[in-house]
């Protein structure tokens, strides 16, 4: 079987002509993504973070997306980039050096909005000898910091952002993409790890300064091998305080997961099943921490419960 070329192999310039011109099928996890786009940072970011995604061998897309530079007075005048969904405009413009963090936004989106083939759960999620930690948690709690850092030791990354539960199995199912991290969390990374990739980072977006760092190649090779869950960790940074593992209990766990269920109340019975059979699958707990190698360390030290 022949192996699908990775963006790798177009240079900057045929990628930049491609997404200008035809677009882009780009493969992520199970979906296929359609990308046109004449705005440079959509091309530059695509070049340098999906560099080891795979080009889909056929023109099936299950989302098609178009960016592309404001008209008019914006061309010129406070530039913006504009976000395109199968001809329709959901989005007010953004500035126009936000067009890639737009762009990892918008792909997040077009999951969330439409893949009702899993129960989808704002949470990170990492694999470890074939079992999932399950990471739910709002913005700020240092979910990404976290998952960053787990990504780099010994956990594959299965996604940063959503959890997509399988309806009809209840395995998870990867969507390895770049990891967002926010303001001091960048720094912090940086210093971290070893020769991290970051896309440039943008100031001044809704979240305050953004910047993707690209996942380890591995997470991206193995896309396509599940994982079946085994933790459901809820994470919170806490300055200055010990890393804490605390079991949590299962009704607890079963409402937390569900306020952050993208698609639970949408798919009734069938998502009140999957998730209630995840709780059934998972132990679940809370998790205070302020230093990365003591989190690693304790999630180094998870043991799963016999399936």
């Amino acid at each position: 079987m022949s192996v699908a070329p990775t963006v790798s192999s177009l240079s900057p310039r045929e990628l930049a002509e491609r997404l200008a011109g035809p677009g882009l099928y780009l493969r992520t996890g199970p979906f296929v993504n359609h990308i046109a786009s004449s705005v440079a940072s959509v091309a530059a970011g695509i070049g340098t973070m999906y560099a080891d995604y795979p080009i889909a061998d056929s023109e099936f897309a299950d989302f098609h997306l178009r960016f592309e530079r404001s008209t008019g007075l914006r061309r010129w005048w406070r530039p913006q980039a504009r976000f395109n969904h199968d001809g329709v405009m959901p989005f007010a413009p953004v500035p126009y050096e936000h067009g890639y963090a737009m762009f990892e936004w918008m792909l997040n989106w077009c999951v969330s909005g439409r893949a009702h083939e899993y129960l989808m759960i704002h949470a990170a999620v990492l694999e470890k000898d074939g079992c999932a930690a399950i990471l739910p948690a709002p913005s700020g709690s240092g979910k990404s910091t976290l998952c960053a850092a787990l990504a780099h030791c010994g956990w594959r990354l299965l996604s940063d952002e959503l959890t997509l539960i399988r309806l009809a199995d209840g395995m998870i199912a990867p969507l390895p993409r770049p990891i967002s991290l926010k303001n001091d969390s960048i720094d912090i990374m940086r210093g971290y790890l070893d020769a991290p990739v970051f896309s440039p980072p943008v100031e001044y977006t809704m979240k305050g300064k953004i910047a993707h760092l690209k996942p380890p190649a591995d997470s991206i090779a193995r896309a396509a091998e599940t994982a079946r869950p085994a933790w459901i960790i809820f994470p919170q940074y806490a300055a200055g305080e010990s890393a804490v593992l605390a079991p949590m209990g299962r009704a607890r766990a079963f409402m937390q997961l569900a306020d952050n269920a993208f698609n639970f109340s949408l798919l009734g019975a069938a998502g009140f099943e999957a998730l209630g059979d995840l709780i059934d699958r998972s132990d679940a707990f809370t998790f205070r921490y302020s230093v990365l190698d003591e989190a690693t360390a304790i999630f180094a030290g998870l043991t799963p419960r016999q399936p």
